[in-house]
C-alpha cells in the first residue's frame, strides 16, 4: 500500500503490522532518492505522540536508507534531544525530522521558521487517533495551519490502526476547505483475545491484579516476550515488585513508564530491541506503534476502560500484518470480570468507542497566538483565516478569536492594569507584535499542553548528586519522613530527605515499601463500553462468564435486581448503624464522583444528613444518618443542574481546572529562566487569580474556558446528563434489609470523600450527650 503524494491530505487506516508507517514514508524516499543533494531544509516532518516512537522510527527508517545508499539525513527532535543537536538542526536541517507536537510548536516560534521549513513537502502524523482526542492534537493541527501558509503545497498524511469515525478524523486532519482522502486497508486476521480463567477468583475490589501473579509467570515462561500493561504507574510498580518476588528462575523482566528516568527507559527499550527481556511491565508509555518484533503476547491487567486502548495495546503482539495478535485480559476485581468480557466482545466486533470533543479549546488557541507572536509581527485578519483552516477551529467565530487576542494582549479586563500580562501591542501599521521581545524566551519555555502533576526528581543520595531514578508527585514527597520506603523503577528505596526540589534516597532491601503516587491517568470507562456492560447484565444468563461471577450476578438479581440501561437503579439499606444509598449510574468515574458531590449537597439540604461517599465507574455509594425514601427530588434535570451551578464556583476541582487552562493559555508560567515554580507556588498564585476573576471579572475568557473544560473533563457533567436522558425519570428505588452483592465491593473502595455538614455536628452532639450521661452530668 502506498500513500499517494498528490492528495492534499490522506488518512491511512491499516492494522498494526500492515506497513502503514513505511507507506507514509515511501513517497518521501522516492522523491529524495533523486533530489536529496539539491533539497534545502526539511523535506518531510514526521510527528508522533511519543518520544520513544520517534526514536524507534528513526532506527527502522535508517535501515532501508543505509542499505540503498541514499544520501538522506534523518534526525529526531524531542524534549530529550541535547541542546547542541537542536542548534545544529536549526542551522542545517535534516531531510527528515522526527518530532512531537510540542517540539514542532517550539520550532514554529522562531524567526527563522520560514527558512527552516521552506522546502517542506510532507507531514506524516503517526498514531493520529492518540492525538486527535487531546489538546496536544489541537495544538498540532494549529501548528500545521501555520506550516501550510509557509508551504502551500505541503501534503498531510495521517496514520492509524484504531479509528472509530474515519470521516471525523479526516475532517480534523484536513486543511479546510481542502478535502482529505481516506484509505482503509484490509484489516488482516482477527486478534486472539481471551480472558484469564484463574483458579482463584479475583478480589472484590482493587486494581493491582496480584492474585494472577502465578498465572502471569506461567505465560511469561511459555512466550518469547510478553508486554504486561497496567492502567496506572503505581499499579505497574506494585505488580513488577510482586512479579519479581515470584520470579524464582531469575528471568529478565523490565519496567517502563513515564515517571522513570529517561536513561532507564532507554535501557529497557534497547534491551527490548535486542530481544533480551522476557517481560516488560508498562503503562501507556508503550501503547503506540513501536515495533518490538519478538513480542508474542500482550497481557492487560485491569479493565482497559476503552476499547480503542485495548485494540491498540493488543496490536503490540505479533507486530506483523499476517499474524494475529495474541492477548489475555486479567480483571483486577470481581466487577472487572464483566467489564473485561464486554471489552473483549467489543474488540472482536470492531466496535471502537469515541466521543465528539466539540470545538477546539480556546486556551490552546491563546498559546498559539503567543507562539505566532514570538516568530515576528502578524496580521490579525490573516491569522484568523489561518486558524479557521484547522479542523477543530473551523467554527471559531471572529468574536471568540478577538477575545483570545485581547486576552493575549492585556490579560483581560480585570488584569489589564498589570504589566506582567501586557504581552502584545498593535503597531501603527495594524500588525501585532510582542510588547517586549525578551518575553519570547519565557513563552517558549512554557510551550505545551501536557499538564504534569507537580513532580519532583528522585536521585540516589551522594555528595554531588547521585544517579537519577525518576519522579514522584510533590504531594507524595511531602508525606514522607526520613526512613520511609517506596517503590520506583522496581526497586525499594529509603527516603533520606529533600534538597533543592530533589528527593534524595538510598537503596533499601527486604522491607515492605510504600508506593509512589505517580501522576498516571486514571481512565474512566467509556460511554460505549458502559452501554455494553448494561446490555450484558440484561441477559437471562451469562454462559461465557466464570462460575463465581455468574453466581454473584444471580444473587444480586435474587436479592435486589440488576441495573438496566433504561432505568436508574438506586438501593437503600442499613449497615453498621448508618444508612446507605447506592446509585448505579454507569456514567464513568469522574461523572459518578461529581454525582456524589451534587447529591450529598442536595441530601444535606433535605435533612438526610450524609456523612460521605465513594465512587467507581459504575456506582456511587453514599452513607449518612437518615434513610432515603424518595429519590425523585434528587434526580430531576433541573435539580442536578442547579446543584452543579451552586457547587461549582468555589470547588477545588474548578480551581484545578482553571490552573491547567491558565498555564496553557500563558497566564501562569510554570517555567522561567531563573527556576521552575513549585506546584504549591503555582497553586497559590492560580487560586488568587481565580478568586480575583470570579469576583471582579466573572465573564473572563479563562473562566469560560474553565467551565467548558470542567464540564467535559474532571467533572464530566455531560455523562450525568446522558444518564438522566437515558433513564427518563424511570427511577427504581429498592429499600433493602442489608448490603447487596453488587454494592459490597464499594465498601472496599479507596478514595472516600467525607461530607462536612450537619451530620457531623449531630454525631458530635449525640456523643457529647452520651459522655455527659455516663458522667452523671445530665438527667
Amino acid at each position: 500500500m502506498l500513500a499517494r503524494s498528490d492528495d492534499p491530505a490522506l488518512l491511512l487506516i491499516a492494522p498494526t503490522g500492515g506497513g502503514k508507517t513505511l507507506a507514509g514514508f515511501l513517497p518521501t524516499l522516492v522523491d529524495l532518492a533523486t533530489t536529496s543533494r539539491d533539497h534545502d531544509g526539511i523535506h518531510t516532518l514526521y510527528i508522533s505522540p511519543l518520544k520513544a516512537l520517534a526514536a524507534d522510527i528513526k532506527r527502522n527508517l535508517r535501515t532501508p536508507v543505509d542499505e540503498m545508499g541514499l544520501p538522506i539525513r534523518i534526525d529526531d527532535r524531542t524534549g530529550d534531544t541535547p541542546a547542541s543537536r537542536k542548534k545544529r538542526q536549526r542551522a542545517d536541517p535534516p531531510h527528515i525530522l522526527l518530532t512531537t507536537p510540542e517540539s514542532l510548536a517550539l520550532l514554529t516560534s522562531y524567526e527563522d521558521a520560514p527558512r527552516m521549513f521552506a522546502g517542506l513537502k510532507r507531514v506524516v502524523v503517526d498514531e493520529i487517533h492518540a492525538l486527535a482526542d487531546s489538546k496536544r492534537g489541537d495544538q498540532l493541527i494549529l501548528a500545521l495551519s501555520r506550516l501550510q501558509v509557509l508551504c502551500p503545497d505541503m501534503r498531510r498524511v495521517g496514520l492509524s490502526a484504531t479509528v472509530e469515525d474515519p470521516s471525523a478524523m479526516a475532517r480534523t486532519l484536513a486543511c479546510h476547505p481542502d478535502p482529505c482522502e481516506i484509505l482503509v486497508a484490509d484489516p488482516g486476521p482477527a486478534p486472539d483475545i481471551t480472558m484469564l480463567d484463574a483458579v482463584e477468583p479475583p478480589p472484590w475490589a482493587g486494581g493491582g491484579g496480584a492474585y494472577a501473579i502465578p498465572a502471569v509467570m506461567a505465560q511469561i515462561r511459555q512466550h518469547t516476550t510478553t508486554l504486561i500493561f497496567h492502567n496506572t504507574r503505581a499499579q505497574a510498580e506494585i505488580f513488577f515488585h510482586n512479579l519479581w518476588l515470584a520470579n524464582s528462575e531469575g528471568l529478565p523482566i523490565g519496567i517502563h513508564h513515564g515517571s522513570l528516568d529517561r536513561q532507564q527507559r532507554e535501557r529497557v527499550e534497547a534491551a527490548m530491541q535486542r530481544g533480551e527481556l522476557r517481560a516488560i511491565i508498562c503503562t501507556g508509555s508503550l501503547d503506540l506503534g513501536i515495533d518490538w518484533g519478538d513480542v508474542d503476547l500482550v497481557i492487560q491487567v485491569g479493565a482497559p476502560k476503552n476499547v480503542k486502548r485495548l485494540v491498540q495495546r493488543i496490536g503490540r503482539a505479533n507486530h506483523r500484518y499476517n499474524a494475529p495478535s495474541k492477548a489475555i485480559l486479567i480483571p483486577a476485581n470481581r466487577f472487572e470480570v464483566v467489564e473485561c468480557h464486554a471489552a473483549l466482545q467489543a474488540a472482536k466486533d470492531h466496535d471502537l468507542d469515541g466521543d465528539s470533543r466539540g470545538p477546539g479549546p480556546r486556551d490552546v488557541l491563546c498559546q498559539h497566538i503567543l507562539i505566532r507572536a514570538c516568530a515576528g509581527p502578524f496580521d490579525a485578519d490573516q491569522l484568523y483565516r489561518e486558524v479557521t483552516t484547522a479542523g477543530p477551529y473551523t467554527a471559531l467565530t471572529r468574536a471568540e478569536y478577538d477575545d483570545c487576542l485581547t486576552f493575549c494582549a492585556t490579560g483581560g479586563y480585570a488584569l489589564r492594569a498589570y504589566d506582567q500580562w501586557q504581552r502584545l501591542l498593535q503597531r501603527p501599521d495594524g500588525q501585532w507584535q510582542l510588547r517586549d521581545p525578551r518575553a519570547a524566551q519565557l513563552i517558549r519555555m512554557n510551550i505545551g499542553t501536557i499538564q504534569d502533576s507537580d513532580k519532583l526528581k528522585v536521585r540516589l543520595r551522594r555528595t554531588r548528586g547521585g544517579k537519577p531514578l525518576g519522579e514522584v508527585e510533590e504531594g507524595f514527597a511531602a508525606s514522607l519522613t526520613p526512613g520511609d520506603t517506596f517503590l520506583i523503577g522496581g526497586q525499594i528505596v529509603r527516603y533520606e530527605g529533600l534538597r533543592e526540589m530533589t528527593v534524595e534516597v538510598s537503596r533499601e532491601r527486604g522491607r515492605k515499601p510504600k508506593v509512589a503516587v505517580f501522576s498516571g491517568t486514571k481512565f474512566a470507562t467509556s460511554t460505549q463500553l458502559s452501554h455494553r456492560i448494561l446490555r450484558l447484565l440484561a441477559q437471562d444468563d451469562w454462559p461465557d462468564l466464570p462460575d463465581h461471577t455468574r453466581d454473584w450476578l444471580r444473587l444480586q438479581r435474587d436479592i435486589s435486581q440488576l441495573p438496566q440501561a433504561g432505568q436508574l437503579l438506586i438501593e437503600s439499606f442499613p449497615h453498621n448503624k448508618q444508612e446507605h444509598v447506592v446509585i448505579y449510574g454507569f456514567a464513568g468515574r469522574n461523572a459518578q464522583q461529581t454525582l456524589g458531590l451534587i447529591l450529598t449537597k442536595r441530601m444535606e439540604e433535605l435533612g438526610l444528613d450524609p456523612l460521605g461517599f465513594v465512587s467507581t465507574d459504575y456506582a456511587t455509594l453514599i452513607w449518612g444518618l437518615e434513610p432515603l425514601n424518595d429519590a425523585a427530588p434528587l434526580f430531576t434535570p433541573a435539580a442536578l443542574r442547579e446543584g452543579l451551578d451552586s457547587w461549582l464556583t468555589g470547588n477545588t476541582l474548578m480551581k484545578r481546572t482553571f490552573r491547567a487552562s491558565a498555564t496553557i493559555a500563558g497566564l501562569i508560567n510554570r517555567n522561567s529562566p531563573q527556576a521552575r515554580k513549585s506546584g504549591r507556588q503555582a497553586t497559590f498564585s492560580s487560586d488568587i487569580l481565580y478568586d480575583t476573576l470570579v469576583k471582579y471579572d466573572p465573564d473572563h475568557l479563562l473562566l469560560q474556558v474553565t467551565r467548558e473544560e470542567a464540564m467535559r473533563g474532571l467533572i464530566d457533567f455531560g455523562r450525568i446528563e446522558e444518564m438522566v436522558a437515558r433513564v427518563e425519570n424511570r427511577i427504581e428505588l429498592r429499600r433493602l434489609p442489608r448490603v447487596t452483592p453488587l454494592a459490597a465491593p464499594l465498601f472496599l473502595e479507596a478514595g472516600r470523600t467525607p461530607v462536612d455538614g450537619t451530620a457531623q455536628e449531630r454525631l458530635l452532639a449525640e456523643e457529647t450527650e452520651r459522655l455527659m450521661q455516663a458522667a452523671g452530668l445530665t438527667s
